[in-house]
This record gives C-alpha cells, structure tokens and sequence, in this order.
C-alpha cells in the first residue's frame, strides 16, 4: 500500500484560555489554509516559542482550539530552544517539555506540553482492514529518492474515520529522506 507523506512542521495547538492569554479576550483561528486532515487547519495566527538558549519566532498555530495546549517540534528545534522534548504521539503531553509562548497579547507558561511528533500514518477503519492493520500498530515505511532513500521503522498507524490516508514526519526526518511535497512511500508491515 501506498501513503502520501507530509512533513509536518513546528506548531502549536492551543486551548481557548491559552488563546485569550495570547491574544486577548475574543480572539478566534482564522483560517489560512485547510490541512488535509479534516476539520484541520493552519491559522493566520503566530507566536514565538521561547527555551532556555533561544527563541523561534512566527510559529504557526493549527487550529480548532483544542483541551490541552501542545508544541510539536523537530529534535533539532528541541536542541536549539534548549528544551528537553520526548518523542511522543499528538495528545500524550504528561511529563513532557516546557516552553514559553508569547503572543501580541500576552504570555503563556507551559508546564508540559512540547514534545517530537511520532511519525505515523492517518488512515480509516476500512483502509487498516483492508491491510491487516488496527490502531496502535507498527509498519515500515520504504522511501525512494533520488540520493537518500531510506526505511523509517517504529512509524504508528492511528485509526479514525475521520481521518484521511497521510503520513506525517517532522522537518530533521523529511530532510533526512530528502522528501518533497506529493511523495508517497509504500508501507511495509513487521
């Protein structure tokens, strides 16, 4: 089976008080560009993300507004901010890194909350079963570019009929595999 790959890169997902706090009382995600994920979009709102060493301005927010607030960046990004971010699934922040968020309006201590991004694959039921696969499982995903092919090994298979067939990888692993927009990977189960 064939899956588009996306590479996703540093963003935020906030909450609607962490909105407020950013952007002041009333402030909503306007939308900038649908994401194909469903329901899913980048926003024309930006906030810088602040660590211990360094800053990273103009970090886009995806929205809707979500229950918990989340920083989802590369190793690399963790590295320069000097941050210490564990390579999680989206939603699994307990005990992850912190950061400050600072927007026009104001600030935002996030006790928890910055991880890596697992790479995963988005599909539905009826796709998984039709591969033999369900929710949580493990593949491989074979790449083939001009000069870096690889394997990605540990890639989790998240299933929802909401979602639509996509891998995601973050920027150090698109990078690696010298991905380009439109690139599909063949999955390889263990």
């Amino acid at each position: 089976m064939k899956v588009l790959i996306e590479t996703s890169a540093r963003h935020v997902h906030l909450t609607e008080k962490d909105m407020i706090a950013l952007f002041g009382e009333g402030a909503k995600l306007s939308i900038k560009k649908e994401l194909s994920q469903p329901g899913q979009f980048a926003s024309n709102e930006r906030v810088t993300l602040v660590g211990p060493k360094r800053s990273i301005e103009n970090v886009i927010i995806i929205g809707p507004v979500r229950s918990k607030s989340q920083v989802e960046i590369s190793l690399t990004d963790a590295r320069s901010l000097g941050v210490k971010a564990p390579v999680r699934l989206s939603g699994d922040i307990k005990d992850s890194g912190s950061c400050k968020l600072v927007g026009p309006a104001g600030e935002v201590e996030l006790s928890e909350g910055v991880i890596i991004a697992k790479r995963h694959i988005h599909m539905r039921s009826q796709e998984a079963k039709a591969q033999g696969l369900k929710d949580n499982d493990q593949v491989m995903i074979k790449l083939e570019t001009q000069d870096r092919s690889l394997i990605f090994d540990d890639v989790i298979i998240r299933v929802d009929d909401n979602f639509n067939l996509a891998m995601h990888i973050d920027t150090d692993e698109a990078n690696a595999a010298g991905c380009v927009c439109g690139m599909f990977g063949e999955i390889i189960k263990k």
